[in-house]
């Protein structure tokens, strides 16, 4: 998933001598709203994989992001695209070292996601929203090339290359705003995880299909 914005940066960093020739995955390839692959084909890769956790336009593989290295191997790409979709995974640390394990020396990472301030959006889950800080330092065991603001709605572009050795971040005990919380948090309770997706499934539908005194009262439950 791209937005015209998350286009036109990965048009703009994601340059012809890091394509030509090479091998390149995108994480989250199923294409809802816009999609890099047109672009970065054009410019001559090897080789594109799009994987996804579900089939669609885009999805040449489908794979849980969780079992990227597991499936792929290490240093098994030399650019990894991972654009609106690292917002919606519950375990955000395992995902974040998949892909920097993905990455081959001296290759790319590109990554977008949503920042504090941007809606619920569940596809089919929304957990986190990360700034401009938190990339920096979540991929600090990277050389971060670019780290910039989304300019037409909150979110973060970031851009990385990989040294030739990879000693990885301990995050163990690394904060992120949590959608489900309202707040910064290591980790979510699978309770708390469930209470809050079931109470906004009955908050869509209720506005959706109810009347407005109804509506009234289901939002005064949240």
């Amino acid at each position: 998933m791209c937005n015209q914005a998350c286009l036109a940066y990965g048009e703009h960093h994601l340059v012809g001598a890091d394509i030509r020739d090479r091998r390149v995955i995108e994480v989250g390839a199923r294409n809802v709203n816009g999609s890099l692959r047109g672009f970065v084909e054009a410019l001559g890769p090897a080789r594109y994989v799009g994987v996804d956790i579900e089939s669609g336009p885009g999805v040449d593989e489908v794979c849980n992001a969780e079992e990227l290295v597991t499936r792929f191997g290490s240093e098994s790409f030399d650019v990894v695209i991972c654009t609106e979709m690292l917002e919606h995974v519950r375990d955000w640390r395992v995902v974040v070292s998949n892909l920097k394990r993905l990455v081959a020396p001296g290759g790319v990472l590109l990554v977008t996601t949503r920042s504090i301030g941007f809606p619920y959006h569940a596809f089919p889950w929304d957990f986190w929203r990360y700034e401009n800080d938190d990339m920096r330092a979540i991929f600090s065991d990277l050389t971060v090339e670019n780290v910039e603001s989304d300019p037409s709605a909150p979110g973060v572009f970031m851009t990385a290359r990989r040294g030739p050795e990879l000693v990885e971040n301990n995050l163990a005990d690394y904060e992120l705003y949590s959608m489900v919380r309202k707040g910064r948090c290591r980790d979510l309770a699978r309770l708390e995880e469930l209470r809050f997706t079931s109470g906004w499934r009955v908050r869509r539908l209720a506005s959706r299909y109810l009347p407005r005194r109804v509506k009234s009262f289901v939002k005064g439950l949240r």
